[in-house]
């Protein structure tokens, strides 16, 4: 059973979804406006944000960002859009899935059961069975003092979800700290786009672009480019490799 906040301003659409998602089980909490939902987030965490773009108060997609600016919870969009633009804008934006409208409620129920099941194995699946992998939690949960990983001058520290270069702090998204840990753990390497997809996204349905858009992102931040690697490097056709520049 988990809490989930429902951010929908529709009070017909609204009424049905928590029905749906009481009958999986779910404790559902809702807001109809992008303040409140902030406002929520802070003062009742959830385990898992449905949010609807089309507020009366905010842009859907800011509210996305100020809620990665003050949580890590998972977050389901809800928008009447699947172009492969928009989706993007969302996933950098920090979303961990999305549905698109029309949808069902048992559609919905599906989606944050798959996002719940990724998120709470998102961490053990960054360690590699070996000397952290023996001490890990075997039901997934975060080993309690995960070592901090160091590549050339790249310093990645799970617990803590941080990253940083020469001694600077990188600002990464969920998705892009998950992605360079896991990598990073896995240093030297090549480690193919499907063990990306099911270790990392744990959907195994998610585009090859999805990967990209977040390796491109994080090239940018690494301050190199897919033409002159230094961290990331790809194994034409068979995958990725993290490494310390030579």
């Amino acid at each position: 059973m988990a809490s989930v906040l429902l951010v929908e301003d529709d009070p017909v659409i609204r009424s049905a979804l928590i029905e749906v998602l009481s009958a999986h089980g779910h404790v559902v909490h809702s807001a109809s406006h992008g303040f409140e939902a902030l406002r929520e987030v802070t003062q009742r965490p959830p385990d898992v944000v449905v949010l609807d773009l089309g507020l009366p108060d905010l842009d859907g997609t800011d509210v996305l960002r100020m809620l990665r600016g003050i949580s890590q919870v998972p977050v389901v969009v809800a928008t009447a859009r699947d172009d492969d633009a928009q989706v993007i804008k969302l996933l950098n934006a920090g979303a961990d899935d999305y549905v698109v409208k029309p949808f069902s409620g048992g559609q919905l129920a599906a989606r944050l059961g798959a996002v719940l099941r990724r998120t709470s194995a998102r961490s053990a699946a960054a360690f590699p069975q070996g000397a952290e992998g023996a001490n890990a939690p075997r039901n997934g949960a975060i080993p309690a003092t995960p070592r901090v990983i160091q590549v050339g001058d790249l310093q990645v520290d799970p617990a803590a979800r941080t990253a940083h270069l020469a001694g600077h702090e990188l600002r990464l998204t969920r998705r892009e700290f998950d992605l360079l840990a896991y990598l990073a753990a896995h240093a030297d390497q090549v480690v193919s786009r499907r063990r990306i997809l099911a270790d990392v996204w744990r959907q195994p349905y998610v585009e090859d672009q999805t990967i990209d858009v977040h390796l491109s992102a994080l090239r940018r931040k690494l301050g190199e480019r897919a033409s002159q690697p230094r961290y990331l490097h790809t194994v034409r056709g068979i995958g990725i490799k993290l490494v310390a520049p030579r």
